[in-house]
C-alpha cells in the first residue's frame, strides 16, 4: 500500500547509468520492498516514477530531504 510522504529537499535518482535527474519539492507516494523504494509523483500534466535502492531511500529520510506522513 502506498504511502504518502513530502520532498522537501534534494532527492536524486538515475536512469540507467545516465546522468542524476532531481524531483522537484512536493508530494509523492511511497512503496517499499526490501530491495527498493518506488517514488510517484506528479508535475503538472506528468506523471513520474522511479524506483531507487532501499538503502538510498532511508538515507533521505534520516536527512530530512524526504519526510514520511504518519
Amino acid at each position: 500500500m502506498p504511502q504518502e510522504a513530502q520532498i522537501i529537499g534534494k532527492v536524486e535518482y538515475r536512469e540507467g547509468d545516465g546522468q542524476a535527474i532531481e524531483i522537484r519539492p512536493g508530494p509523492i507516494e511511497v512503496e517499499t520492498t526490501l530491495t527498493d523504494a518506488t517514488l510517484s509523483w506528479v508535475d503538472g500534466d506528468t506523471h513520474g516514477s522511479t524506483a531507487i535502492p532501499i538503502g538510498d531511500f532511508q538515507r533521505y529520510v534520516a536527512r530530512g530531504t524526504i519526510e514520511l506522513k504518519h
